[in-house]
């Protein structure tokens, strides 16, 4: 787990207003006054005047947060109609009455749909034949009555088909609470247990269930296996992964033989495996952890493991093993490496191998034939897109795959393909209402060059009629660009309020993702990171020079790790932006990389550096975004945040806003909005997180009025 934000996931989740804070504390921005705390490093002192908001329990702290979202919402309450009108926008755009295309699994076809008006998925199934009766296995919107937050991303339906098991997440912290469900009967089993991470598998007698605890910092760090109806104080531990750098995994093989448990770091991976059969038997190996060698396992046939790895393969192969003897010495390369082309998924089929791509920041689809070696392309034809296999099938013989394809100016379409004819047919389109005509859009790769001659992909769009290469334009450039996570340019129908308002989006694919291949993200972390921030710093200064914007209407944005980018580049180039968004930021960098008792920071030394070692500290301090606020005139800034994080704690946007604050020379407001009773992903409803994305759109349009009017 990272402190990752999907883009997906980026605009959208607004808190409720909160109405304690005091008249007086929206007369002016809230100032956080204390005695500043001293940290005595490596033989010098570093002072933190705002150590004291780190602590949620006291008082004082809350009254600060509530104080600072009276404040938030008294300098835009003049924008509140504005709000309110891209807010219908927003939600025009949803297909409110939706199904998600069917995938079968085990002599069922399993889909998710909504109902008009609700905020929440109805998850469902259907016999083989589609005409059979719906069976709905679980309904979230009653399941979230009373909640504020309500998060299920994952279950698990057992191999007879008749319990499911499912994992909740009502505070937005990531301790979920597994839960059990009698398909036959509706009756939820008194089986619960609390604080498990994601993940999990079923033995295949659908009476055992393989999960995982978090430890006090939210790393996931044991498995163990949970016998329905049993006490789950007496469950046994399968694994336990001792090293904090590591976080542990479950999971259950395609074709069903296995079980997989293991553990991974940021470099490094190991994977044992037990039969599904047996599931009280002994875990076997199958490479011992080695450093800088990370390996993922798969089964097809039962006779052989299927190896995604990097051993002597920076961009990654696929290999095979035996299953009886599956240690690195009996790897047989099956697609060899290559050092242009980034391998990130594949699929096996009896007769085909389909492997997921990627070069030069684009997508692509590779099929080849097991028999005779040959291979082939799938065709998109289109300049700028992003396309990835789709959904899990169950039929090992099958001549087809489906994949998803969409672009910034098409909608999420998944196709059917015959590897065989190479006939695509289209299976589903993502619906988008309030008028959408994506021929009104134009989409284009662009090409900036790094301070040291490195070129950068941008991917833009504008809407036609409204767009002008004078510099007229303003403009929201986003990216992330930490972890090795890829910004593709996926279709994201919000932006359409932006775009119908003159701005032009852009994404920098700079140096940190993994758009270019494995060395693109080693080029962006650790004693590389500064490549992060001055890519997207002269990302921006392309797209000012080449007139597609100007300074006077740029606009960063960020959440998470992409949010401390944000706060890097204010520091850096505060007069190339007009305003910079800072989602969710992670700004306090060496304080949080020095207490190994927060979530995610022993497993983050391969990241960022271990602030433990002088050289790494001092590359560290000279780029963390808290640490680098000096005077200067910043440019508008609103920041968000959870109170309820647990991967980036509420104290970081909270104590960047304030030294901000104090160094600022500048007249532009510097907000901040913290949600009181949610995380790192906002608020939960499909309808209400888009309250947020409204107040943000709403943040910008206002600051270039007289470009947009």
């Amino acid at each position: 787990m990272s402190r990752s934000f999907p883009l997906f996931l980026l605009l959208v989740f607004w808190g409720c207003r909160q109405q304690s804070a005091t008249d007086t504390a929206v007369a002016g921005p809230p100032v956080a006054t204390k005695a500043a705390h001293a940290f005595e490093e490596f033989g010098a002192t570093r002072e933190d005047p705002y150590y004291w908001l780190n602590d949620p329990t006291d008082p004082e702290v809350i009254q600060h947060l509530e104080a600072e979202n009276a404040y938030c919402e008294q300098q835009l309450a003049h924008t509140e109609a504005l709000q309110d009108e891209i807010y219908e926008e927003l939600v025009a755009r949803i297909e409110q009455k939706y199904e998600s295309l069917p995938t079968k699994q085990n002599g069922y076809w399993y889909y998710v749909r909504y109902e008009e008006g609700k905020e929440y998925p109805f998850y469902c199934r259907k016999k083989e034949d589609m005409g059979a009766p719906e069976e709905i296995l679980l309904d979230v919107n009653e399941m979230a009555s009373g909640y504020k937050i309500y998060r299920l991303f994952q279950y698990f339906v057992s191999p007879d088909n008749r319990t499911i098991a499912y994992l909740v997440d009502t505070a937005g912290d990531r301790r979920n609470t597994l839960y059990f469900k009698n398909l036959e009967t509706g009756e939820l089993l008194p089986d619960r247990i609390s604080d498990c991470s994601y993940g999990g598998a079923w033995a295949n007698d659908s009476r055992h269930f393989f999960y995982i605890l978090n430890d006090k910092t939210v790393r996931s760090y044991l498995v163990k296996r949970h016998l329905l109806g049993a006490d789950p104080g007496q469950d046994a531990e399968v694994y336990t992964e001792p090293d904090s750098t590591f976080s542990a995994f479950v999971d259950r093989s395609w074709d069903n033989r296995y079980i997989f448990v293991g553990s991974g770091s940021t470099t490094s991976s190991e994977v044992w495996f037990l039969g599904a059969d047996q599931p009280e038997g002994t875990l076997q190996v199958v490479q011992p952890r080695r450093k800088n060698l990370e390996y993922q396992v798969e089964s097809y046939t039962g006779n052989e493991f299927h190896i995604y790895n990097n051993h002597q393969a920076q961009n990654f192969k696929i290999s095979t093993a035996p299953v009886r003897s599956p240690g690195l010495a009996n790897w047989k390369d099956l697609v060899p490496h290559n050092p242009e082309v980034l391998i990130n998924g594949y699929t096996v089929r009896d007769k085909y191998l389909v492997v997921q791509e990627r070069t030069r920041a684009l997508d692509k689809i590779r099929v080849i034939n097991r028999q005779s070696g040959e291979s082939y392309y799938v065709d998109f034809g289109e300049e700028v897109y992003a396309a990835n296999m789709y959904g899990p099938n169950d039929e090992f013989g099958s001549d087809s795959i489906r994949y998803n394809y969409q672009s910034l100016t098409t909608p999420q379409s998944t196709f059917g393909y015959s590897l065989s004819s190479r006939e695509k047919k289209l299976l589903k389109q993502q619906k988008v209402g309030g008028g959408f005509d994506g021929s009104l859009y134009e989409t284009k790769r662009l090409w900036a060059t790094a301070q040291d001659g490195t070129q950068v992909p941008i991917s833009i769009v504008y809407q036609k009629e409204l767009f002008r290469q004078d510099g007229s334009n303003p403009c929201l450039l986003y990216s992330y660009g930490s972890y090795g996570a890829s910004s593709m340019p996926y279709f994201n129908s919000s932006v359409i309020s932006l775009l119908d308002r003159g701005f032009v989006y852009a994404i920098a694919h700079i140096r940190g993702g993994q758009e270019m291949g494995r060395q693109w993200y080693e080029d962006g972390k650790l004693m590389k990171k500064k490549n992060t921030f001055t890519d997207f710093i002269d990302c921006g200064q392309y797209l000012v020079d080449k007139q597609y914007t100007s300074t006077e209407g740029l606009f960063a944005m960020g959440g998470s790790a992409g949010g401390m980018l944000m706060g890097a580049v204010a520091n850096m180039r505060p007069y190339l932006f007009k305003g910079i968004i800072a989602r969710v930021p992670w700004m306090d960098v060496i304080s949080d990389m020095r207490n190994p008792d927060l979530p995610l920071t022993t497993l983050e030394y391969e990241e960022w550096g271990n602030p433990y070692e002088k050289e790494a500290y001092d590359y560290m301090l000279s780029w963390s975004p808290y640490d680098n606020v000096k005077p200067a005139d910043y440019p508008a800034i609103l920041a968000t945040g959870g109170l309820n994080d647990t991967q980036v704690l509420y104290h970081n946007p909270a104590k960047w806003v304030q030294k901000i604050r104090e160094n600022n020379t500048g007249t532009e407001p510097v907000l901040f909005k913290c949600n009181m009773g949610a995380g790192h992903a906002g608020e939960s409803g499909r309808f209400a997180s888009q309250k947020e994305t409204a107040l943000i759109y709403a943040f910008m349009v206002d600051q270039v009025g007289e470009l947009v009017d």
